[in-house]
């Protein structure tokens, strides 16, 4: 019981002070503005956080990869294999959105804001890339950061010793904005409590049944993907048997990913689920740490639903291409730059609404909906890495790679 309060304490003191702000918003309506200054603080500070958090977690990741011939073929599919269930899962959900448009019952209000028409590659220019450094350290700015983040990793990569010391300086870096993030964490549920009492003052009691019907959209699509999305990569990777194999030693890492609450946690007992299932030493290695920081379905999930709830918010259509091409694009980004970093998933939020031009405001609703949807995403993210093994052990040693004696899985990987 201790254990379970110490991975959960986060949470709870989230939604005990969102509790806290939604009853005073309901009793003294409007009148909590005064309220909406202390929320403002923790905002902002969470926005300028963000940008050399994302810089380092990225930068630093990439500079470290280092190299090897062995593990090349692996890494080039399992990349493939993570896109593409990431992908997957946020098709299935923005279906799921425009069957089910739970985030149409909220009344929100347009922003004034005016979008200026401009040529497409002029709008692809600057949403990759800017034409001064300074720029990079705009929230605004915020792929074009993740795009130079990128660069530098490989830059340190490709100096090999010569850029060990600046390797060294990103990964120090990326611990230390870690740090600073769990610091500025620490206010989250006084600084989320005094922004949802702002919020439920504004927009009323029909803020519940809209979080309401949102986390029921959840947990429904989440449900089915666990069962069946898993289910067809399993079944896809080693027929029936693969389908046998995987839910019978799924059992300890579901109950390990709810239980803590983590996916990093979860690792060791998932490298130990896939060395059951056939899978073989180094491909269980590599792909499983990596897929706890790097591959996460229900974090895909939750951002789209995150993503719809926050446009009907601000009265903006969430059914045209150029949004769901963007949205596809950021679920990908959040699935990267989430993993490494403690409450990755608040990153994951700032980044979309850093790129869809939304104002501070916008936080709070898709921080709230991120926070109580945790469990079922924790699950999904964590138990999707073996189902993403078993297809990675498939896609490199061939149809056969599903020994019959799953204690004999030492080989390397053929060809």
């Amino acid at each position: 019981m201790q254990n379970w309060f110490k991975n959960y304490s986060g949470i709870i003191l989230l939604l005990l002070g969102i509790i806290a702000g939604s009853l005073a918003g309901l009793q003294f309506g409007k009148q909590v503005d005064i309220l909406k200054p202390i929320g403002d603080i923790f905002l902002n500070l969470l926005f300028v956080a963000v940008t050399p958090l994302v810089f380092f977690a990225i930068a630093s990741a990439i500079a470290n990869l280092g190299s090897s011939g062995k593990i090349s073929k692996i890494m080039g599919v399992m990349c493939v294999v993570f896109l593409v269930t990431v992908l997957i899962s946020a098709c299935i959900t923005i279906v799921g959105v425009w069957l089910f448009p739970v985030h149409e019952q909220l009344v929100g209000k347009p922003i004034t804001e005016a979008i200026e028409k401009k040529p497409f590659g002029d709008q692809l220019t600057q949403l990759f890339t800017t034409g001064e450094f300074f720029e990079l350290f705009s929230r605004k700015a915020m792929l074009p950061m993740i795009v130079f983040s990128i660069l530098i990793g490989f830059a340190a990569l490709r100096a090999g010793e010569k850029g060990a010391a600046f390797a060294r300086f990103l990964s120090a870096g990326n611990e230390i904005f870690k740090q600073l993030f769990i610091i500025i964490m620490k206010m989250g549920p006084i600084g989320l409590g005094a922004y949802f009492a702002y919020q439920v003052g504004v927009f009323g009691p029909q803020l519940f049944g809209a979080y309401a019907r949102s986390l029921g959209l959840y947990y429904g699509i989440g449900a089915v993907y666990y069962v069946f999305g898993f289910s067809l990569y399993a079944f896809v990777a080693g027929g029936v048997t693969g389908f046998k194999r995987y839910w019978q030693n799924n059992i300890v890492p579901s109950a390990t990913a709810v239980g803590t609450c983590s996916s990093i946690a979860t690792i060791p007992a998932n490298i130990d689920a896939a060395k059951k299932m056939g899978i073989s030493d180094v491909i269980a290695n590599v792909t499983i740490p990596l897929g706890g920081t790097l591959h996460k379905d229900g974090s895909s999930i939750s951002s789209i639903i995150k993503m719809a709830v926050v446009f009907a918010l601000f009265g903006k259509s969430f059914n045209s291409a150029d949004v769901i091409i963007l949205a596809l694009g950021m679920t990908v980004l959040v699935s990267l730059v989430e993993g490494g970093i403690p409450n990755g998933g608040y990153v994951g939020e700032l980044l979309f609404i850093s790129a869809y031009g939304f104002p501070p405001e916008a936080l709070p609703p898709a921080m709230i909906i991120g926070t109580l949807v945790d469990p079922m995403a924790t699950l999904l993210n964590a138990t999707g890495d073996t189902a993403a093994a078993m297809l990675v052990a498939r896609f490199t040693e061939g149809r056969g790679w599903m020994k019959d004696d799953i204690t004999t899985n030492q080989e390397p990987v053929k060809g």
